[in-house]
Order: C-alpha cells, then sequence, then structure tokens
C-alpha cells in the first residue's frame, strides 16, 4: 500500500511541476514558415481560400464544414485529429489571408497569417502563426515539439497538389 501511495504521490508531483514550468512560459508564441512555387499567386490564392477543397489535397483533414457567419465573416470546421472552428478575419487577394480560432473552448487559439508575394517564376507563400496555448500543461509539453510543423505540413500539401516539391 506504501509503494502505491509513494508513486501516487510522485505522479501528482511530477504534474505539479509540469503545471508550474507551463505557468513560467509565455503563453503566446510566433513561428513562421515559408515556401517558393512555381504557381501565380492568383492560382495560390483560388486555392488556400476554396476551404470546402482542402480536405481534397491535405492529408491531415478528414472534412471541411460550412458553419454560419460571426461577425460578418466566413466561419468553416474543419475535422482531423481534432475539430477546429476557424473563422477568416482578412482577405486581401490574392495577397494576404488572416484566419483565426474561433472556439474559446479549445486549450489553445491564435492566428495563421498567409502572405503571398509574387516573384519570377512564381510565387512565396509565408504562413505565420501567432498563437497562444492556454492550459499551462500543454504550454509545458509544447516546448518539446515543433511549433512549425502543422504549417509545413499544410504547406507541403499545398506544393504537392501543384505536383511541386519543398
Amino acid at each position: 500500500m506504501k509503494w502505491v501511495l509513494l508513486i501516487l504521490g510522485c505522479l501528482a508531483g511530477l504534474v505539479a511541476l509540469v503545471a508550474i514550468i507551463g505557468s513560467l512560459l509565455p503563453a503566446g508564441h510566433t513561428a513562421a514558415v515559408s515556401i517558393r512555387l512555381k504557381q501565380k499567386p492568383e492560382t495560390v490564392w483560388a486555392t488556400i481560400t476554396d476551404y470546402a477543397g482542402q480536405a481534397s489535397w491535405r492529408t491531415d483533414l478528414k472534412s471541411v464544414e460550412r458553419m454560419p457567419d460571426q461577425n460578418g465573416h466566413q466561419v468553416w470546421r474543419e475535422k482531423n485529429g481534432n475539430t477546429i472552428t476557424l473563422e477568416t478575419l482578412e482577405e486581401t487577394p490574392p495577397r494576404r489571408l488572416v484566419r483565426k480560432i474561433a472556439d474559446p473552448s479549445l486549450p489553445f487559439g491564435g492566428t495563421w497569417t498567409y502572405e503571398i508575394a509574387a516573384v519570377d517564376g512564381g510565387c512565396t507563400i509565408t504562413i505565420t502563426e501567432n498563437g497562444e496555448v492556454y492550459n499551462v500543461i500543454f504550454r509545458a509539453i509544447g516546448k518539446l515539439m515543433d511549433p512549425s510543423a502543422t504549417m509545413r505540413g499544410y504547406l507541403k500539401a499545398l506544393a504537392k497538389k501543384f505536383g511541386e516539391e519543398v
């Protein structure tokens, strides 16, 4: 019985330590990733703003569903391992798109800003994540993960859709 209590005490102490570490870390972070494509900015814009069609080229996405507008903005719900509701805050075709996580019940939130710039023979697309992790345990664990992994996966899938490699 003492061993069980000792093990439970150690586990509780470990969780408390992780929570303390997480509470000392900033909630916000910024990460950015860019790629160059051989596509016109208008082509890339049409692809990234066709939210309903993204499940056909994003391997991480199971489905996308249109939701009622919020604050006069389009809202879409993406289902992959999680369900994430995204609100489109800004659209400046074919250069700039800003979308934010529109579900306050999630332990994280923030925006993705997509910027497309014409270059000789194509364009560059940069995604900047301004994210927040509200749960202190997730914040601590998140320090062990790559904050740009999801964006890199998105851009890799986008390039693959156009038959290009990153």
